[in-house]
């Protein structure tokens, strides 16, 4: 399917949409180095604690609080200022509570403190970055560029779980194991900050806020065309929300529970809550945790094996954008993967508990099971992984795509902070059987998608109205006949007039 505008136009689209993803990298930077250094002598030496099952709890789930604060809350804040300043600030807000991460104070309060504001600011950039980047991606390529923020997420792990092992085997025991791998998050937080000055603004935000010319604008420079196809796109926006302001004259709360956005806001939570509930999320935060249960207790072998697990999850999430995000739906994918992560986990579960437990040596058993988690992985990077980014993004009209994309972060930084305060209990609990559980969750959220989601693949956000069933449906296709029709006409005089 071609793009509108010219090849300059696809390449910025291409450059805008994955580099506004670097807020994914930095989510998943910093769920890869907490494992790691909970693991290091020296971190656990610097601030003298002996229950690493609580410290651990609570230094994750601390900045999963702030980010969920901050995601929930940042829409107010994005629809006044914009999303471009508003990445800006959050970035900013991000660097401060790394500092305070790294300062040498020995002390766990200040480290907690950076943690959680590390959040506020996290939490306000993976909010913002999915509205952000949906309405600047042409409908062609928007699931491929939404999903960018789980591909650079995986780069963000790879490379978080690669630092924890570098630093391990070759420095020697000292502060700075721990505080490079924490103070190398401030480079991509520096660069997504200064890097947006050269960047447009939202084009249907601006076209919102009724400043038409700079969104003609915005848009002609990420299309770079003023050509017909582009005329006909900045119509179908604008007809769009001329409709939504037609069926809901000025934003009010009760808007939020009309049937069709209260049914998309459902969506929304429910979109991030399963990506929690899969289990993976779990796995890339306490990823040597949990290989120890597979592999036994040996610190360079898990660490190992979860800088192999980086690596895997950054390549496979990479084949999916790159190759089948736009072949195939956004249902099917779900509630399929869905039910072969069950079958996986369970698994995992029957081999772990008819063999004899591992003893820091590797195993058939134990090589078995984690050649099964790495199948795991894969299959969630095809699906799980990056989809609910676009689709939670891509659901909803102008108006509250902002406190929708809101919602559905929020939930994934409420979910994360859940399942960050329990993991580690749940593991020193049940052992093993904490793969089953997942299984179970799998399972039902594959009903629920194959109940429930509505597939959304290809469709313009406009027509997401007709989708939905919403108030402010209208045909357009129609519309964009029209406007290409008038633009050929223009065209067609301008040409009459510029001959002999």
């Amino acid at each position: 399917m071609r793009l509108p505008g010219t090849r300059l136009g696809a390449f910025r689209a291409y450059f805008f949409g994955f580099f506004i993803c670097t807020a994914g990298f930095l989510f998943g930077y910093d769920t890869g180095i907490v494992g790691g250094i909970l693991e290091f002598t020296s971190y656990i030496e610097d601030f003298g604690y002996k229950d690493q099952t609580t410290v651990s709890a609570v230094m994750v789930s601390l900045q999963n609080v702030g980010a969920f604060l901050s995601a929930l809350s940042i829409f107010w804040v994005s629809e006044l200022f914009g999303r471009k300043k508003t990445v800006q600030a959050s970035m900013t807000v991000f660097c401060v509570g790394v500092i305070l991460q790294v300062v040498p104070s020995h002390s766990l309060v200040c480290f907690y403190i950076g943690r959680f504001v590390a959040g506020l600011g996290l939490g306000a950039g993976t909010a913002v970055v999915p509205a952000y980047n949906a309405e600047m991606a042409p409908k062609e390529i928007r699931g491929k560029l939404g999903s960018g923020m789980q591909w650079l997420f995986a780069l963000g792990v790879m490379l978080s779980y690669w630092i924890d092992y570098a630093v391990n085997v070759t420095l020697p025991v000292s502060s700075k194991q721990w505080q490079i791998p924490v103070g190398l998050q401030m480079v991509p937080a520096g660069v997504l900050a200064l890097g947006l000055y050269g960047m447009p603004e939202s084009v249907r935000w601006l076209a919102k806020k009724g400043r038409f010319d700079e969104a003609w604008k915005s848009l002609t420079w990420m299309r770079a065309s003023e050509g017909t196809d582009v005329k006909a796109e900045f119509e179908e926006i604008r007809v769009g929300l001329e409709k939504e302001l037609q069926a809901t004259e000025g934003f009010r709360k009760r808007e939020l529970l009309e049937p069709a956005n209260r049914y998309r806001l459902l969506l929304a939570f429910f979109m991030f809550c399963a990506q929690q509930c899969t289990g993976m999320t779990a796995l890339a935060y306490f990823g040597p945790q949990f290989f120890k249960l597979l592999v036994g207790n040996n610190t360079d072998q898990s660490l190992l094996i979860t800088g192999l697990f980086g690596a895997e999850k950054f390549m496979t999430v990479g084949a999916y954008i790159l190759f089948v995000s736009e072949m195939w739906g956004r249902k099917p994918t779900l509630w399929i993967s869905a039910l072969l992560m069950a079958g996986c986990f369970i698994i995992v579960t029957i081999v772990s508990k008819t063999t004899p437990e591992p003893d820091a040596r590797a195993t058939p058993a134990g090589i078995g099971m984690v050649a099964m988690i790495f199948l795991t992985n894969s299959i969630y990077q095809f699906s799980w992984g990056p989809l609910p980014w676009p689709y939670t993004a891509e659901i909803f009209p102008t108006r509250i795509r902002g406190i929708g994309t809101s919602v559905a972060v929020s939930t994934q930084w409420l979910f994360n902070f859940l399942f960050s305060l329990v993991t580690r209990y749940m593991m020193n609990s049940w052992g093993s059987y904490v793969f089953l559980f997942y299984a179970i969750l799998d399972i039902i959220i594959a009903l629920i998608v194959f109940l429930f989601v509505k597939e959304t693949k290809g469709k313009s956000l406009e027509e997401m109205e007709t989708i939905f069933n919403s108030k402010a449906a209208f045909d357009v296709d129609a519309v964009r006949r029209e406007a290409m029709q008038d633009a050929n006409e223009v065209n067609v005089h301008n040409k009459s007039a510029d001959d002999p």
